[in-house]
């Protein structure tokens, strides 16, 4: 059976409708039995014999009239194809799968074009492509690496929460020192049920008791009005902007970022702790009831820009690295106005 170019389509005459859409929901019917194919259906055709020619066309003339943006679409969209999925080219018919960031709608296993459901949602980039942060969230990356090898990234919206929470005392003192603050004699609850600081030496009890506090855990405690710097109680919000300028003097606008996130997670009802280790922002803990019973982190989180692009081989490596020690990989977007604009969760994919 032959097809002929139509635009930007194939259409096939004779039996097709039956042969190609019903039986198996490839392109779009047409009257009289006919159907039109997109580029990359009808290159997977031609590729597996189904379809004879386009024009007199066979596949590999045809996969070069095509164009380069042709070649990484046809071999993600022959591998979903070939993992037993019927699958779509994403039309501006689509409400909510725009082309511009969508490729494929993916259809359950036994479902097809027929019917509503959709597993997936494909965008397919090359591991040399631009991948803007703000156009994640409910999309699946298929990313085409140089040797055409296809790793799948499932993009969603996450909402961390949790019920980490314990009442602390106000006007706690403390000393800033360099790039952290240390609180003398602090009160039990600040570091055994809140999780906040590091002990400077525990295991020692005839040493002198002091917590140290990240930057960022001492402006917002400072915010809250539960930490004094200096002695002051008479002006806390002098202790938080000294805090917040030393956080701007050692990470630029980054902090501010960094600790509008950290607010949101504790109003949340999250523990956020730094991320060093694991080259995030912060690990996550969901339940904290006290340090002695503390669990596994369950997220790690970077905090971004809204406008960061990244690249797949920096996703690639986010998300390798978290799956590795067991915990979700999520981008915190924070816009110009220090506002949170999304929670992005990345993850490994096996379609």
């Amino acid at each position: 059976m032959d097809g002929r170019l139509r635009d930007d389509e194939v259409v096939v005459d004779g039996d097709a409708r039956q042969r190609y859409y019903d039986s198996s929901g490839y392109g779009r019917p047409l009257e009289a039995n006919s159907v039109a194919l997109s580029r990359v259906e009808a290159a997977y055709l031609l590729f597996k014999g189904d379809l004879d020619g386009v024009d007199g066309m066979g596949f590999r003339e045809f996969l070069a009239d095509a164009g380069d943006e042709i070649a990484t679409r046809f071999l993600v969209y022959a591998d979903l194809r070939d993992r037993g999925f019927y699958l779509s080219p994403a039309r501006e018919e689509w409400v909510g799968s725009p082309r511009s960031n969508t490729d494929f709608v993916v259809y359950p296993r036994g479902k097809g074009p027929w019917d509503e459901s959709v597993l997936y949602r494909v965008r397919v980039v090359g591991e040399r492509a631009d991948v803007p942060a703000d156009r994640l969230g409910d999309v699946v990356l298929a990313v085409v690496d140089e040797e055409s090898e296809i790793t799948y990234l499932e993009t969603d919206r996450a909402d961390l929460r949790g019920s980490s929470a314990t009442d602390l005392p106000a006007d706690v003192p403390a000393d800033l020192l360099d790039d952290r603050v240390l609180v003398w004699d602090p009160p039990e609850e600040l570091h055994h049920r809140g999780f906040y600081g590091q002990p400077l030496d525990d295991r020692d009890e005839n040493r002198e008791r002091a917590l140290q506090l990240s930057l960022v855990e001492a402006a917002y405690l400072a915010d809250e009005g539960l930490l004094s710097l200096g002695g002051r109680t008479d002006r806390p919000e002098t202790g938080a902007e000294t805090v917040r300028e030393r956080g701007r003097e050692v990470e630029g606008e980054r902090f501010d970022r960094r600790l509008r996130v950290y607010r949101a997670l504790r109003e949340r009802g999250v523990v956020p702790k730094t991320g060093f280790k694991f080259g995030s922002d912060f690990r996550t803990y969901a339940d904290v009831e006290s340090v002695e019973e503390l669990g596994h982190s369950e997220c790690l989180v970077r905090v971004l820009p809204t406008d960061h692009v990244f690249s797949p081989r920096d996703l690639a490596l986010d998300v390798r690295l978290a799956h590795g020690v067991r915990k979700r990989m999520i981008f915190a977007l924070v816009g110009p106005n220090e506002e949170i604009t999304d929670w992005i969760s990345v993850g490994r994919l096996t379609p």
